[in-house]
């Protein structure tokens, strides 16, 4: 009798362990299907952002002013501010070229990280799902400080491994008119997620660019400054 009881109690156990084995095994395929479809996505996108790009250097193609939409200043609620960036607006990115229905400002390339994505106008929960968003600035490869949005999934996409970025690393960002420059690390810090103080810095009259993505714990943000080269 006492040993029936055990094998009931060994045979409960050995479910639940088949069960979480199962469960963890799912969770990872899924986790691994979601990050190959979206590096594969934009891998496919990139075709197509040169094709564009060719087409602007035929003039067969008019780019459009890319200074960037409304800035947002929380990046974790993502609320968007009410007053608009008199720089900017919807009406002045006529490009033409989405990405996943956003409309496209660039292009970001981290070897380091092996990060290659669209620019996407702006940040909201759906366009940092799809690719890296331009927050707040006046737009890629302007004068000023451009703040870049970009999750942290922990599975490789996206700004997942900034956190192996170091100083003298560096970043390319391609505008809409075919401009491909040089970022070079110079700063990275955590902070606060209520900090905004990176992103309306005083540049001097430099081209610099910001990162932000969660940390591991979500409690913060990792911030990396690059200016360029």
């Amino acid at each position: 009798m006492l040993n029936n009881k055990y094998s009931k109690v060994l045979t409960i156990i050995l479910v639940i362990l088949i069960i979480a084995i199962a469960s963890i095994l799912i969770f990872v395929g899924i986790d691994w299907y979601k990050a190959y479809m979206t590096d594969t996505d934009a891998e496919d996108f990139q075709d197509q952002f040169n094709d564009y790009l060719n087409g602007v250097s035929n003039n067969t193609q008019t780019p459009s002013n890319t200074e960037v939409v409304d800035p947002i200043i929380d990046p974790n609620s993502i609320v968007e501010n009410t007053q608009s960036n008199t720089q900017t607006g919807e009406e002045n990115n006529s490009s033409g070229l989405t990405y996943k229905g956003f409309n496209v400002v660039g292009r970001i390339e981290i070897p380091e990280t092996d990060v290659d994505y669209p620019l996407l106008e702006k940040v909201t929960p759906a366009s940092i799902q799809a690719a890296i968003g331009v927050m707040y600035g006046p737009g890629p490869n302007q004068v000023g400080n451009t703040v870049l949005v970009g999750h942290n999934f922990r599975n490789g996409t996206f700004f997942s491994n900034n956190k192996r970025l170091e100083n003298g690393d560096k970043i390319y960002i391609t505008d809409m008119q075919g401009n491909r420059v040089t970022y070079v690390i110079y700063q990275k810090y955590t902070t606060d997620p209520n900090d905004f103080e990176y992103a309306t810095r005083d540049t001097n009259g430099k081209r610099e660019i910001t990162l932000s993505t969660c940390t591991d714990d979500t409690s913060g943000r990792l911030i990396i400054w690059a200016a360029e080269e």
